[in-house]
């Protein structure tokens, strides 16, 4: 057994709350401090960061997607208004939605925004001894400030995204712990800069189900707490609520008052003021790989600096493009795509991506398993 402390190999992008894991390794071995924590999601499967653009969804009709937009634009839209924008009844918008939710096709939920707390999110590469980076990879799924963690089609490699809030959490992690831990070989982390699709950067809009006016009728305002604003200082009763909303983001007022054991009107006002200042997003997750679509890809692209920002502004036009984000290190940006094979990344590759004149060199490595997601 690695210092990873998990047993075996098994097959192979929610921090806040948690506590201590429970269970223990999977076979009853030592887990180091480090890797000690409950993880909010386990799941195997495609994990799509909410955006969903895909040219063809299998299994879902016209109206299912006019309400997975809808909920992209807003998570927390009322029935009653999806209803009337769509041309249906509320009840008839509430059926396709738990029908959609037990289906595990779709799920909305309610996140913390990193940097309105004033966290730095990582993009992270860890180079392994091959029989060790499943072990390695469940270890660091069970940290509570992981929030994505994949093994990709390079031998040894495991994929993680970390969010840290001080620099002495980041410091013990990245200077101290991996580089000690003897089946780790390479550490590479990238500080994300800005992201540009996924997470809470505007994840609606890009399935094109509604037309513009509809569109128009659900878009949330932007929210408040821009760049340079003061980091939301979150008091006792936000990672909770944020605990509760992760689970689920459509949980009434009532049933987050109960469970939190305060008034409905408190929990109403605490999700209104939140979300004005931005640091509660919704977003809508559709889980392409029960829809047909079974790759997933990680891309690392590299473009002179002065052309960076527009080709960013490029890819959050892409359909296949599920995550985009500027980092730091060699290459200028991060990104990942969902495509039904192999032929549709290649068509995309040689496509839409290709086109992109600035774009000097570009990397992809086949995701194969995705062993924890947000």
């Amino acid at each position: 057994m690695s210092e990873c402390g998990v047993r075996g190999c098994g097959s192979v992008f929610a921090w806040f709350t948690r506590g201590w894991c429970a269970r223990g390794a999977a076979g009853g071995g030592r887990i180091p401090s480090w890797a000690r924590f409950r993880t909010a999601d386990y799941a195997s499967g495609v994990d799509l960061h909410g955006p969903n653009g895909l040219d063809e969804w299998d299994g879902l009709d016209g109206l299912d997607r006019r309400l997975v937009h809808a909920l992209q634009l807003d998570g927390r839209a009322a029935f009653t208004r999806v209803g009337e924008v769509l041309g249906v009844s509320h009840q008839t918008v509430a059926r396709r939605y738990r029908s959609l939710r037990a289906a595990g096709v779709l799920r909305v939920r309610g996140l913390p925004h990193a940097r309105r707390l004033g966290h730095t999110e990582w993009s992270l590469r860890l180079r392994c001894r091959p029989a060790a980076a499943a072990e390695v990879a469940r270890a660091l799924a069970r940290r509570a400030d992981t929030g994505w963690v994949a093994l990709t089609a390079t031998a040894g490699e495991v994929l993680c995204t970390l969010r840290t809030a001080d620099p002495a959490t980041r410091d013990g992690l990245l200077l101290r712990t991996l580089p000690r831990t003897a089946d780790v070989r390479e550490v590479s982390a990238s500080c994300l800069l800005r992201t540009h699709v996924g997470d809470a950067a505007g994840r609606g809009g890009r399935l094109a189900a509604l037309d513009p006016g509809q569109a128009a009728a659900l878009r949330r305002p932007a929210p408040g707490g821009g760049a340079g604003a003061e980091p939301h200082r979150p008091d006792a009763t936000d990672p909770p609520l944020f605990a509760a909303l992760a689970a689920d983001g459509r949980a009434s007022a009532r049933e987050l008052a109960a469970r939190l054991g305060r008034s409905e009107t408190w929990a109403r006002e605490r999700i209104d003021r939140l979300r004005r200042h931005g640091t509660l997003y919704f977003e809508a997750d559709v889980d392409a790989a029960r829809l047909g679509h079974h790759s997933t890809t990680a891309l690392w692209l590299t473009t002179p600096p002065a052309h960076t920002a527009a080709v960013a502004r490029a890819l959050t036009t892409h359909s296949p493009v599920v995550f985009a984000a500027t980092v730091t290190g060699r290459s200028n940006l991060v990104a990942a795509v969902v495509t039904r094979d192999a032929e549709a990344l290649h068509a995309y590759l040689d496509g839409p991506l290709r086109e992109l004149a600035a774009v000097t060199h570009v990397e992809s490595v086949p995701v194969l398993h995705i062993v924890k997601r947000r």
